[in-house]
């Protein structure tokens, strides 16, 4: 038997391929930018199994979120050593 269901990295990829039309609409930098967005929520593909309650594209979002949340903790801790070393 095949399965009935599709695989959270089948689900993912289907969302992706919806936006064809709006990510070629963009200009060329935005478009990096929003395949930059699709790379970070593929880190999470494995968790997304456990999101099952959710919509695919509403985890793809909160996946994209949390990625940018850890660059802007990142940028925070810098920003604070940085400024510890000024007089």
């Amino acid at each position: 038997m095949g399965r009935t269901l599709p695989t959270s990295t089948d689900l993912f990829l289907q969302e992706q391929e919806s936006f064809g039309r709006f990510r070629r609409a963009l200009r060329r930098t935005d478009q990096l930018a929003l395949d930059d967005l699709f790379d970070s929520a593929r880190l999470h593909l494995a968790a997304t199994q456990y999101a099952s309650h959710a919509l695919p594209f509403e985890v793809m979002l909160l996946s994209m979120l949390l990625e940018e949340h850890k660059l802007v903790m990142r940028l925070r801790e810098q920003f604070d050593v940085f400024s510890r070393r000024l007089p």
